[in-house]
């Protein structure tokens, strides 16, 4: 580790300016105009978070310039940096060591996305280097010999009336606006359909389209590789071939550079990949858009955890840049920015989403209760059963189960209790037909269960998995293919014949001309996680799958099963109206009234109690800020939350990042995580 002590080695004797040669770069001596370079150092510490100055090479100066990518000595250690600025004269009264090498003449780093990720550090309480290594992907040399300076010729792409946005309150305004140059924000709530031309894909693809007819670039996120080949082939069909690049991590080194330096030499100017593509270095950068804000996709999980959402609105206050953020639902972010005025919200008209989505039917509800009396609370209620059977004369049917494999819980038959493992206290589970009880944390096999509480040795499931359920409608429904999707084994496209396709939420196929119908299995699964956004993530889920399938004018129909019917539910209503912006609505209030994010800015501090109490006691933190816990993690780790006001946001990021800066120099052993607006600061 590099410990503050260690950056006197910084100063390392070397030969000054004066005594160097002075070559000629057009006449004029380089090495007396700016012979200094400021370099972000890539330590990975806090406390050393800024740029360190040294002198520039003779033979080094006219290719050293802001942007490219450099080797220093650091604390005895030669590590990667990129110079952000050159000077006439060091700062720093004492003697500079010299850069060591030059790794590319590439400019990688612009002054766009250098001040973007600056200021998601500073937002996040994070290191710069951090973000960075986020947003800049690592060299490839074979991909910069490879290509070209000069992009191709390319034909300008059509300007084509947009029916998609034509069915939206404002759409064809909003597109107007970008196509004049302007910086609208805008919320969308998507319409659901089977028309390819009508779809949410078309809808970005004609806000790109629009971006690049007033001469300025795009950026689209979405959460995954499915996602990403959508849109592309979308892209490809609106704009043309050569008009876009594709960057994603999944791509390789070299595609992956090479996508990055054909953005950077502007060859193309509109650029769709995931999260980490919401900081590609676009020329004339005029609309960022993502779609499904709600995805957890779109959160880094590593340090400083930044989510596009927070981003895109950085860089669009920087750079003048349009924002949309599209979706079948909208996130309480994103009805707290409506709120405000920051954003639009584009919406299509009910009459137009009565047609459009599925009738969805709620088991247990109605006369279903009375035919059917346990069809609140079973897995496949009969009316499921009937949708099914009547689907499958018409089309695929899709059926989403919250949870892969076969039986992933299990409990005591006779007392209800979780089933939990005598190694670990991990869940039982089973994984396949006539197998034993496993754990699914430490995989000890249970060969005789004794219920800890009860004493009764039989078990029951508590939630069916997508394995299971594949195997009962297997039986049901002979002679029907089912197919099945899922963790390691995502199925992206199913054709319009007859089948079950059985699928974990995140993971449905398309299906030509759509499903036929779809069934919700096992509501309260979702309903009853223990997460701040349990209601909001199963509408998102739910209208992802019911947006699948074909509108109720075509017959399309949805039923949600195991749902509580004894109270209402506002997710359940929400999806039965398909009024997804009042259940935003609803949500932000109470967060208003409770002062929970978006409301306000919230932190986690992570680690043993003797380092948090000590983390917390060294923060300046004002009367307005309120610490909550310790919550117990596990074992000996506990959980600070610290809330604020969001005037005093920015500083209690600053705090963090004070914190942190201090315990990495006293190189403290006990770790303490630092994050702000996490998605739910309890979990």
């Amino acid at each position: 580790m590099i410990g503050p002590e260690d950056v006197v080695q910084l100063e390392l004797i070397q030969p000054s300016a004066r005594s160097r040669p002075k070559p000629k770069s057009n006449g004029v001596p380089v090495a007396e105009v700016d012979p200094v370079a400021s370099v972000l150092v890539d330590t990975g510490l806090a406390h050393l978070d800024r740029p360190f100055e040294y002198l520039v090479p003779a033979e080094l100066s006219d290719d050293v310039v802001p942007g490219v990518r450099v080797k220093v000595r650091f604390a005895g250690q030669d590590l990667d940096g990129f110079v952000v600025s050159r000077a006439a004269e060091a700062e720093h009264e004492g003697r500079l060591a010299t850069l060591r090498r030059l790794v590319s003449p590439e400019p990688v780093l612009t002054p766009a996305v250098l001040s973007a990720a600056s200021e998601v550090a500073r937002n996040y309480g994070g290191v710069v280097g951090d973000v960075l290594r986020l947003a800049v992907p690592p060299r490839h040399a074979a991909a910069e010999k490879a290509l070209s300076a000069d992009g191709p010729e390319l034909d300008p792409p059509p300007v084509l009336e947009s029916e998609a946005w034509s069915r939206y309150a404002g759409g064809l305004a909003f597109l107007s606006r970008l196509t004049a140059g302007d910086a609208p924000a805008a919320s969308l709530l998507a319409v659901p359909t089977v028309d390819p031309n009508e779809d949410w894909p078309r809808l970005l693809a004609d806000a790109a389209a629009a971006a690049l007819a007033g001469d300025r670039g795009c950026i689209i996120v979405v959460p995954d590789a499915r996602d990403v080949t959508r849109v592309e082939a979308m892209l490809t069909e609106r704009l043309g071939k050569g008009h876009h690049v594709r960057l994603t991590a999944d791509q390789g080194p070299q595609a992956r550079y090479t996508a990055y330096l054909k953005v950077l030499r502007g060859h193309v100017r509109v650029v769709v990949g995931t999260r980490a593509a919401a900081f590609a270095p676009v020329q004339n950068l005029g609309l960022i858009a993502w779609w499904d804000d709600g995805d957890d996709l779109l959160d880094e999980p590593r340090a400083p955890y930044p989510q596009v959402r927070e981003v895109a609105r950085i860089r669009a206050r920087a750079e003048g840049t349009a924002l949309l953020s599209a979706g079948f639902t909208r996130t309480v972010a994103l009805a707290h920015w409506c709120g405000d005025g920051s954003f639009v919200p584009l919406e299509a008209p009910r009459a137009l989403l009565r047609r459009m989505v599925a009738r969805v039917r709620v088991a247990g509800e109605g006369t279903d209760l009375a035919r059917d009396p346990a069809a609140a609370r079973a897995h496949l209620p009969s009316v499921a059963w009937e949708v099914a059977k009547d689907g499958l004369t018409r089309g695929p049917v899709l059926v989403q189960v919250p949870r892969r494999g076969y039986l992933p819980s299990l409990s005591c038959q006779d007392c209800r209790r979780p089933a939990r493992c005598r190694v670990c206290a991990g869940p039982l589970g089973l994984r396949g037909p006539g197998q034993p009880p496993t754990c699914r944390w430490c995989g000890a096999v249970e060969t005789r269960f004794e219920c800890p509480h009860c004493g009764s040795p039989r078990l029951r499931s508590s939630v069916v998995g997508a394995r299971r359920t594949a195997e009962e409608l297997g039986r049901a429904f002979p002679g029907i293919p089912v197919a099945t999707s899922g963790a390691g084994a995502v199925v992206d496209h199913v054709d319009a014949k007859p089948r079950l396709v059985i699928s974990t939420p995140g993971a449905e196929p398309v299906a030509d001309d759509g499903y036929a119908a779809c069934l919700l299995l096992d509501a309260w699964a979702l309903l009853d996680r223990s997460s701040m956004d349990a209601s909001e993530e199963a509408l998102r889920r739910w209208t992802a799958a019911v947006a699948l399938t074909r509108g109720a004018a075509a017959g399309g129909v949805a039923v949600l099963a195991g749902a509580p019917t004894h109270t209402t539910v506002p997710a359940v209503e929400a999806l039965v109206r398909w009024d997804p912006a009042w259940f935003a609505e609803r949500e932000l209030a109470e967060r208003l009234e409770l002062g929970l994010p978006p409301s306000a800015r919230v932190a986690t501090l992570t680690g043993a109690r003797p380092a948090l109490h000590s983390a917390v006691q060294e923060m300046r933190l004002g009367e307005s800020v309120r610490v909550l816990g310790p919550l117990p993690v596990t074992g000996d780790t506990e959980r600070l939350v610290l809330t604020s006001p969001l005037d005093g946001g920015p500083t209690l990021a600053a705090e963090v990042a004070a914190m942190r800066a201090r315990r990495s120099a006293r190189k403290d052993s006990a770790p303490v995580t630092a994050r702000l607006d996490p998605r739910d600061p309890t979990t």
